[in-house]
């Protein structure tokens, strides 16, 4: 996981060619005090191998003032405290890259610079798309596929398989290119100018000592946030000299790869079942056999592009620090279905000589039902995979004593601003840091349990999470809703816009907050090739809302772990994090006195206001 930013000074932000996304408001913007510093500190959380910054400066040519021209020079930033100024006489890019490095024999510091004089800060992993050998850095081959493409960037980012954020300055053309992947995997964060502040900024997390002068969020909910989460796209930004000042037009690109087009239309062929297609609904046992057999089929697929994604996101490419860890891959882990199948997969793609950690956040000590079924999901985990070395690592929480950490977790989930957000995120957050306790002796569990634990904290740097489970494989309560109330065409539709706003909703805040730690969230369900699986099977194939909560919700995922010989967790019921971990209950004990009062108030869209820092 890396941290990126730029933030554009001086130059005047044509955003008319945006108006189909940017909304008009007459509301307050909320005012934020941003400088470089503090964007530095919060990128160095995400990469600690290194932070470097670049500058460039934008100057009207004296000899053609007033034309469309403009003279660039190229330097790197000095050391000291670097103030941000609101206007200057000269427009000026200001790059900041941080990196956590997976890949590469020899370490790297970001911006990246090459031979002619194009910057590149990237955030991500190329898995496929554009070819690596296992000693690249792909930060490094990208740039020079870029290099090389001249003009045409968008069709180099529209190869790359894999989760990505990108800041990318051509020299050649003048022209700032920015984006994330069609899903938003990767965050980045943008400030649009105002008038209040002209900056054009991207920062994959907001500073964490921005101060807010703006309105009470929770009181008048009027207040338009200084940063947004980016839309997915490619974007570019041409700079030139028009009216004796230097100004930059935003354009947003297609798409050159058709795949991407048509997983975000996400449009399945087949959703409404025929009687004969339902095997409850037959009487002829042949044909039912036939439709066990389907089924059956559909689940074999599955797994197959599941344990290829799961592998892709947990090969051990050379890094430049040459040792192995003892645990280099972790798994967020409530042992409910989602996180014991990529548990079972991790073993099959990894080498049986590294141990796993099982990351597992409670807020009720043993009596979470997170933990209840992590500890039960390891021991059906060890009958299918005895050689492993499985630890569970049990990071108990008290919310009462979280102040510090409940500030920071605001300023990562920022713009979000819901206690339901902010619960998620400090859950995703306190898995992520993986500082709680192991069992020395797991298969013995005694009536003196406690005396058994000793303090543990994980240093894997990639994080397996399965975001993304249940919103293709129908696995929340309202999506029960909208099939009993609609039946099949509704529910489509509503995994349609759940995984349409993914990014929006889900994917950036959880990207920050596990990032913060120094970790990279992967996310084997929305890989590419898994999405594009599971939206060529029949809808009745994938659930069957028709079944009771822990049989057909997600009926796909259950055929899934019996294949894996999980059949205990096959049967298990969706439960959310926040609900698992019981930070909800909390929580809600917490602001509003009680459940029922949490309740009452409609506790999952209700804003919270943030701190001053």
């Amino acid at each position: 996981m890396c941290g990126i930013a730029v933030v554009v000074c001086g130059v005047r932000i044509e955003l008319s060619t945006l108006s189909s996304f940017l909304s008009e408001t007459e509301t307050p913007f909320e005012r934020l005090q941003v400088c470089v510093e503090d964007v530095k500190s919060v990128l160095s959380q995400r990469g600690p191998d290194s932070v470097g910054e670049k500058t460039i400066h934008l100057q009207q040519n004296a000899s053609t003032c007033g034309q469309d021209s403009v003279t660039l020079s190229v330097s790197e930033a000095s050391g000291g405290t670097y103030e941000l100024e609101e206007t200057t006489s000269l427009g000026e890019l200001h790059f900041i890259g941080s990196t956590l490095q997976l890949r590469g024999t020899s370490p790297i510091r970001q911006p990246l610079v090459d031979s002619s004089g194009n910057i590149l800060a990237y955030n991500g992993e190329v898995f496929g798309g554009i070819e690596l050998n296992s000693y690249d850095n792909d930060t490094e081959v990208l740039l020079k596929s870029l290099e090389k493409a001249k003009a045409l960037v968008p069709d180099v980012l529209s190869m790359i398989k894999g989760p990505w954020a990108i800041i990318y300055w051509q020299e050649t053309s003048r022209t700032l290119w920015f984006g994330k992947d069609a899903f938003g995997r990767r965050s980045l964060l943008v400030h649009w100018p105002t008038v209040e502040d002209p900056r054009f900024l991207l920062s994959s997390v907001s500073p964490a000592s921005s101060v807010s002068q703006g309105l009470d969020a929770e009181n008048g909910n009027s207040l338009h946030r200084f940063w947004e989460e980016l839309p997915c796209g490619v974007y570019s930004i041409s700079f030139g000299v028009s009216e004796l000042c230097i100004r930059g037009e935003v354009t947003k690109h297609e798409w050159r790869n058709t795949i991407w087009k048509e997983l975000i239309e996400w449009k399945r062929e087949l959703v409404v079942p025929r009687p004969e297609d339902l095997s409850t609904s037959s009487h002829s046992g042949i044909q039912e056999d036939k439709s066990v057999s389907t089924s059956l089929g559909f689940a074999q697929t599955v797994l197959a592009v599941l344990k290829e994604s799961v592998r892709r996101r947990t090969s051990l490419h050379s890094i430049y620090q040459g040792e192995k860890k003892a645990v280099p891959v972790a798994v967020l882990f409530s042992g409910g279905l989602d996180s014991m199948i990529l548990a079972a997969l991790l073993d099959q793609c990894l080498d049986p000589k590294y141990e796993v950690d099982l990351l597992n956040v409670s807020f009720d000590g043993p009596n979470a039902p997170d933990r209840i079924s992590a500890k039960a999901g390891i021991k059906e985990l060890k009958k299918i995979a005895p050689l492993r070395r499985w630890k569970l690592v049990e990071i108990d929480a008290d919310l009462s004593k979280l102040t510090f950490e409940t500030k920071r977790v605001m300023s990562l989930i920022n713009p979000a601003d819901t206690y339901m957000d902010l619960n998620i995120g400090t859950a995703l957050w306190l898995a992520a840091r993986g500082d709680g306790w192991i069992h020395e002796d797991n298969e013995n569990p005694s009536v003196e349990e406690d005396k058994q634990r000793v303090k543990y904290k994980s240093d894997a740097r990639i994080l397996l999470v399965g975001a993304g489970a249940d919103e293709q494989c129908a696995g929340y309560g309202r999506h029960r809703t909208k099939y009993r109330n609609g039946s099949w065409v509704a529910l489509d539709q509503e995994m349609k816009l759940d995984m349409q706003r993914i990014w929006k909703r889900n994917l950036g805040r959880d990207d920050r907050c596990i990032a913060d730690n120094g970790k990279e969230g992967r996310f084997p369900f929305l890989d590419e090739d898994v999405i594009k699986t599971l939206l060529d099977i029949p809808l009745w194939e994938i659930a069957d809302l028709k079944q009771p909560s822990g049989k057909g919700d997600k009926k796909i995922l259950r055929q899934v772990a019996k294949l894996l010989g999980l059949h205990e967790v096959a049967k298990m019921p969706k439960r959310a994090i926040q609900f698992g971990s019981r930070i909800a209950r909390e929580s809600n004990r917490k602001n509003f006195g009680s459940n029922r009062a949490a309740n009452q108030a409609s506790a999952g869209s209700v804003r919270f206001q943030a701190p001053s820092h």
